[in-house]
């Protein structure tokens, strides 16, 4: 029952243009979480990573084990296709990849632009979330689904074409000038 009050006390997030402040920051989550979850479900909350461990790793949550999985996946996709336009392989370990996800990673890194790439797989990633959200809104994988997108949609908003291109420049006039680049 608690869910039900921590998920209403939560703005929404959807639509979201991707340039507006976010309507709550993931501090502020965390905060308001700590007051209704208990220390097994802020110990999930708290492991949720847009970076999943390579080896797969029970959560305690079907929701964020399945967000994992598809992450690796994409992840791993990602790597296999962009050396194989290399001409290199990578090694998979022996897991499979699947077709549909092969696709995708074709698909962005085939899109060249590198901003177009991470809007392209941002919405892959949102529809992936969207499609693994549990029909229960009030229930803990509600939670775990809700800190998941705040941390997409966090994410995206660190992508900014104007300081991409500052930053290339700087980088490329460092590499010309041989000097190493510094932060």
């Amino acid at each position: 029952m608690s869910q039900y009050y921590l998920i209403s006390t939560l703005p929404g997030l959807e639509p979201y243009d991707g340039k507006s402040p976010l309507p709550i920051t993931e501090e502020a989550f965390h905060d308001t979480c700590s007051d209704f979850l208990n220390e097994k479900e802020m110990e999930i909350l708290d492991g949720i990573s847009l970076i999943p461990p390579r080896e797969t790793r029970p959560t305690g949550s079907e929701l964020v084990d399945a967000w994992n999985s598809e992450e690796r996946q994409l992840r791993l996709a990602l790597a296999v296709v962009r050396a194989s336009h290399k001409g290199k392989s990578f090694p998979t370990d022996g897991e499979v990849i699947s077709a549909p996800m092969l696709q995708v990673a074709n698909t962005a890194v085939d899109l060249g632009d590198p901003l177009a790439a991470e809007e392209y797989l941002q919405n892959c990633r949102m529809e992936t979330l969207d499609r693994l959200r549990p029909l229960d809104m009030f229930c803990e994988d509600a939670v775990y689904c809700y800190a998941i997108r705040l941390k997409l949609l966090t994410r995206m908003r660190l992508f900014d074409e104007e300081r991409g291109h500052k930053s290339y420049q700087k980088i490329y006039h460092s590499i010309l000038n041989g000097n190493s680049q510094e932060s």
